[in-house]
């Protein structure tokens, strides 16, 4: 997306609108985590729901013949199907807090991409889809996500494990496929928005755009989560 003017006035009120938004977002996310059980569950579906609008906006724009738009429709009941239901079990694996650790890695990748790209800039990774990505930023988005990794790991275990190199290996590589897999749903998110036509993929959240516009990688993650835990339970 290309640079946009904005004048003071306009810029301080969007920063406005994105910030109460964002606060309004959290804050719905956390009381639907902290009540947990059939509530968390809900809540997951009903973004679920709302994903899977706007995906079949963006298809409509997309696909011209009803069979093209059909195989859209299942591919994204199967992606985010199974991203969704992987979030909603989460709680049951990993605790009622286990949701944020997907969550926290991503953040970090988008803080790390973001403050990365801004300093070093360099080239870019595709700028047809997606401009202001570069290689640099996904470097960055890369090591913060590792160090979230490790700093979760610290917070689980409540020690700082130097002695068990493996296991800190086996972290990082894991923050840093968490970053290269949420930078892969944002490119491929940007990709049907450039296909159809459209900035946002949905206008729900003001300042924001829509539902899918926060999730792309967060549900890249989960999906490729969902296939690595199917293929382990058959092989």
């Amino acid at each position: 997306m290309a640079a946009e003017s904005l004048s003071p006035g306009r810029s301080r009120s969007e920063l406005k609108t994105r910030t109460l938004s964002a606060i309004v977002m959290v804050a719905v996310a956390g009381i639907a985590l902290a009540l947990g059980g059939l509530v968390w569950q809900l809540f997951v579906l009903a973004v679920a729901v709302g994903v899977l609008w706007e995906w079949n906006k963006l298809v409509r724009r997309i696909a011209v013949s009803r069979w093209a738009r059909l195989i859209w429709l299942v591919a994204g009941v199967v992606y985010v199907g199974t991203a969704s239901e992987v979030l909603a079990s989460i709680p049951l694996m990993f605790g009622a807090l286990g949701p944020l650790i997907p969550v926290a890695l991503v953040v970090a990748t988008d803080v790390g991409a973001y403050f990365a790209g801004r300093t070093f800039g360099g080239p870019k990774i595709a700028p047809m889809i997606s401009p202001s990505k570069t290689w640099s930023g996904l470097a960055g988005g890369a090591l913060l996500s590792a160090l979230a990794s490790l700093g979760l790991l610290v917070l689980a275990t409540g020690r700082i494990l130097f002695d068990e190199a493996q296991v800190l290996a086996q972290f990082m590589i894991a923050g840093v496929a968490v970053a290269v897999i949420a930078q892969a749903g944002d490119f491929f998110e940007s990709w049907m928005k450039r296909r159809a036509g459209v900035k946002d993929s949905g206008s729900l959240i003001p300042g924001h755009g829509g539902l899918f516009d926060r999730v792309d990688g967060l549900l890249a993650v989960l999906f490729v989560a969902g296939l690595l835990s199917a293929i382990r339970r058959f092989f």
